[in-house]
């Protein structure tokens, strides 16, 4: 029998960190100043087809065309809302980095508010965390998302933006004056800190100067609450900050909604929370989803008050936005301003979150579920 020939796999350009591409460029026989050109030409120009990349060679064009690729997701679903913001679920043909997966689909968004637009992205397929009041954990967590998938949602998101762009997934952007993503959160589908190395990484290269050039304090990691994984964050000498979605104000309810719950006390989140705010500096964000007669009434708001004189914290008070086949409710716009006062008169620093995209499936894993129950998966 003949042997077969073997085509190399090529590398995803958006999971390479600088440091790394540079060094298969070297290793390819260029100047290092070839891989920087290659760089301007993703993040900054936004021209992902290296046959656009005029300042290269043909040779190096080609080389390029062969060795990698420039994000491989198309946009399944592409919603707009009348406020703006853009919700996009992407599908990724290969595996996600845990391999548990021969597909991958998630959700990202894009909120404008004025001048600043942030990416809500995701970092796992699914979640491991099962809030009962979530859509992300039904089915569970089927996968990782590798860096560059991460990463891959932010330059989706910014080709989206672009005026009159036809959205062609995989065509090649052009550099213009459109609006840019100013702004990372971590609050899509998944747990960031169970996926911490490719979050990392993933952050990395939106935060360095030669890339997408985010400023650290522009980036926001949402966790369920990991204390390893919290101080090992404080560790990281980059000014991130920290949201912890706290979700109740006590243990036995706490329990009751997020079954991870289990793993960590809030005790014990707390103790991470106030050891990071001693590393980096940055004030901490408790998250709290208010869940009409189940975390919203007035003993709730007292209890949490108590809670956030432990620590350096401010309190970002969410509207629950209601999941089809979930028996949770969104609160009154009366019971979500009392509880607001309650903190605020303990001298708590609380605000009320915008609600944004209600009208295009606006609860993380909305729309990725809403595919899934439509495909039969």
């Amino acid at each position: 029998m003949p042997s077969l020939s073997l085509v190399p796999a090529k590398h995803d350009f958006f999971t390479l960190s600088p440091q790394a591409f540079d060094a298969i460029a070297i290793d390819w026989g260029w100047p290092k100043f070839r891989a920087s050109q290659v760089r301007d030409w993703v993040y900054k120009k936004g021209i992902f087809d290296p046959l656009l990349m005029t300042n290269l060679s043909k040779l190096d064009r080609e080389k390029l065309l062969q060795s990698l690729t420039f994000g491989d997701s198309e946009i399944a679903v592409q919603q707009h809302s009348e406020d703006g913001t853009i919700k996009l679920l992407l599908r990724w043909p290969r595996s996600t980095s845990s391999g548990q997966a021969s597909s991958a689909s998630a959700e990202t968004v894009m909120i404008p508010d004025g001048q600043r637009y942030t990416a809500c992205v995701s970092s796992q397929v699914g979640c491991p965390v099962g809030c009962k009041f979530c859509a992300s954990g039904i089915g569970g967590v089927k996968g990782n998302l590798t860096a560059g998938q991460i990463v891959e949602q932010v330059i989706r998101l910014n080709q989206v933006m672009k005026p009159s762009n036809p959205v062609k997934p995989n065509a090649p952007g052009r550099a213009s004056d459109a609006p840019r993503i100013t702004n990372v959160v971590f609050m899509g589908m998944g747990e960031p800190l169970a996926n911490y190395a490719n979050v990392m990484s993933a952050i990395r290269i939106l935060h360095d100067p030669s890339c997408l050039n985010l400023g650290a304090r522009r980036m926001t990691i949402s966790t369920v609450g990991v204390p390893p994984k919290i101080r090992e964050l404080a560790r990281e000498d980059l000014p991130l900050n920290l949201a912890i979605s706290l979700h109740a104000p006590n243990e036995a309810l706490r329990r009751e909604l997020i079954p991870w719950a289990e793993h960590f006390s809030i005790d014990e989140i707390l103790s991470a929370a106030r050891y990071y705010f001693e590393q980096t500096g940055r004030e901490i964000t408790l998250e709290y989803i208010l869940l009409a007669g189940v975390n919203d009434r007035p003993e709730h708001a007292r209890q949490l008050a108590q809670v956030c004189q432990t620590l350096r914290a401010n309190v970002n008070l969410i509207r629950y936005n209601e999941v089809a086949t979930l028996p949770f409710g969104r609160p009154t716009s009366d019971d979500v301003m009392t509880f607001q006062s309650i903190l605020r008169h303990n001298g708590i620093n609380a605000h009320v979150r915008k609600s944004r995209g209600r009208d295009i499936d606006a609860a993380c894993g909305q729309l990725r579920r809403k595919e899934m129950v439509q495909l039969g998966t």
